[in-house]
């Protein structure tokens, strides 16, 4: 069996979520696994699993923008404190005790560390389709859509095998990429779809403005999360976060409202519910999520606050549901059992793939 770091990037809870089901599933087989993460990340795997803490980039924003200065200045500080983790991190890991690869859902350390000392690099994430699958890129964005690629590439340098999650489908741009179906939550899966009369929203900065429109649709129950209020006005019930609470909410509801964020909506795809999605300003992947849902029309892409749009969505929530009755739902074993192909008979497939890798850069 093989000795294996795997980092988890710690910005917001989407990588330590799909990540928790891969670490569980490689220990199970046998494997030896040391977890590298920061912020959520590190606060949702700590009690499940062996975790180094380091520090990590964030993106920090306001008003469903990202906000380029806050982010420059809130990383700025932790400058120091995360130059004494790495070095702790590069000693007593990576040069005392070399692992026999790396796994990364696209947290950077860990894949600078396991290029700088000539070591099998895997890639687990959805981020990785933006730069290695075609597909039609939103109208307007093809700058940021440039960007992003180069920022990737930034932060994952030369991975050997990338295993990319997505819901949809497009050529793959080498012979070291496989696609999979979104990694889900075991307490996802468990669920089976049920119909409700709410309306589920998750939001996490300020939409006063969307809750203002919502408001009007008086005939309609909306159950919001994200606000850790615990109050009802009107149709609107805020509700303070709670696992299990969510997950019923969603597997309940009849559709949800929420950013443009993979997590969410894929398991909002797992169950069959249409999604209104409101994509954070300056992601470039919300966008492109909001863009690609409004493609396979499982629901409606907006990215301006509008009643029309809304009034739209709700009007039209039968037809995604029909719509959605084509999404192929699948549990993790495909990817499971494609990273037990690469790990077996102590890496020998992945050694090969980090072999010609080598040489096709030399």
């Amino acid at each position: 069996m093989s000795n294996i770091v795997y980092g988890v990037s710690g910005e917001g809870s989407g990588h330590s979520s799909r990540s928790k089901g891969m670490i569980s599933h490689l220990e199970q087989s046998g494997h030896n696994v040391k977890v590298v993460s920061y912020d959520r990340g590190y606060k949702n795997l700590k009690d499940d699993f062996d975790v180094f803490e380091i520090e990590g980039l964030h993106i920090a924003g306001s008003d469903n923008k990202v906000s380029i200065v806050k982010t420059f200045t809130e990383n700025l500080k932790k400058i120091s404190i995360g130059n004494k983790k790495f070095q702790e991190l590069r000693h007593e890991i990576f040069k005392n005790n070399p692992p026999d690869c790396v796994i990364t859902d696209f947290e950077p350390t860990t894949a600078y560390l396991a290029n700088h000392y000539d070591l099998p690099l895997i890639t687990v994430d959805n981020q990785h389709r933006m730069r290695y699958m075609a597909y039609q890129c939103p109208p307007g964005l093809k700058n940021e859509q440039l960007l992003t690629e180069n920022i990737i590439r930034g932060i994952v340098p030369k991975p050997d095998v990338s295993l990319i999650t997505t819901f949809y489908f497009g050529q793959a741009k080498n012979k070291r990429t496989f696609f999979f179906p979104p990694i889900l939550r075991e307490e996802i899966v468990s669920q089976s779809p049920r119909g409700g009369e709410h309306i589920l929203i998750y939001l996490t900065r300020g939409f006063e403005s969307f809750l203002d429109q919502i408001r009007t649709f008086s005939r309609e129950q909306f159950h919001i999360y994200g606000y850790d209020q615990e109050k009802v006005e009107g149709n609107l019930h805020f509700k303070t976060f709670s696992k299990d609470g969510f997950i019923n909410d969603l597997s309940t509801c009849k559709a949800v409202m929420a950013t443009a964020g993979f997590t969410l909506m894929t398991e909002a795809f797992y169950l069959r519910k249409p999604y209104l999605s409101l994509p954070m300003k300056g992601q470039f992947e919300q966008e492109l999520n909001g863009f690609l849902l409004s493609l396979l029309d499982y629901g409606k892409n907006m990215r301006h606050i509008q009643r029309d749009t809304i009034a739209s969505f709700l009007y039209h929530i039968p037809d995604y549901k029909k719509n959605l009755q084509k999404y192929k739902a699948a549990d993790n074993s495909a990817i499971k059992m494609k990273l037990n192909e690469l790990l077996e008979n102590n890496c020998k497939q992945l050694i090969l793939f980090h072999q010609n890798r080598y040489h096709l850069a030399h």
